[in-house]
């Protein structure tokens, strides 16, 4: 029989990396292990809680509004994740800055959309865009207590062309992170057809 292996993946918006790694993997069996996906979210209006509903998966939400402090609200998200006991935890779309809180007990990956280290934080998609140069790309990495920083597990470059407008070059960005994400996870996981 399968043995059950819980991937967590913490987003806060529209869920298109949680919805892809549902799509690949939730339910499914790959050898001798059953990848079951445990979305979690730091903001109630979220659209991809309502996403993975529609698969039928509930989210754990742990409003960050609500805590009067990221230790406080990373003392939170970390019992939550602890409870669940997943051998992967995905930030992807997840925009909040951790603090040691979480990265002294959580060992979790992170999906970036530039080619770290250039272009970090949260307009990265933006600055590349707009930085003159003709690549930009997607990086996942493992978290640690510096901003997007952490070992760099795999990346992959996005031309940027003549023609392309920030949005053509956002939407290169997301592809790309749907074709990288999961063969990183597959890979952490050792998963096998």
């Amino acid at each position: 029989m399968a043995r059950t292996v819980t991937v967590a993946v913490l987003f806060s918006g529209r869920g298109s990396n949680l919805e892809n790694l549902i799509r690949r993997f939730h339910d499914k069996e790959f050898g001798d292990k059953r990848v079951v996906i445990a979305p979690i979210s730091n903001r109630p209006d979220a659209p991809g809680i309502e996403l993975a509903k529609s698969y039928g998966i509930d989210t754990a939400l742990i409003d960050h509004k609500r805590f009067p402090s990221r230790g406080s609200f990373d003392e939170a998200l970390v019992s939550n994740i602890e409870e669940i006991s997943p051998e992967l935890v995905v930030m992807a779309g997840f925009m909040r800055i951790v603090t040691e809180i979480f990265t002294s007990r959580v060992d979790a990956i992170n999906l970036h959309p530039s080619l770290l280290p250039l272009f970090k934080g949260a307009n990265a998609i933006e600055e590349s865009f707009g930085s003159g140069m003709r690549v930009g790309g997607v990086t996942v990495h493992r978290v640690d207590s510096t901003l997007d920083g952490g070992e760099i597990l795999d990346q992959r470059c996005v031309r940027i062309e003549e023609e392309d407008t920030l949005e053509s070059f956002r939407e290169k960005i997301h592809k790309t992170e749907h074709e990288l994400l999961p063969q990183v996870v597959a890979k952490l996981l050792r998963l096998t057809e």
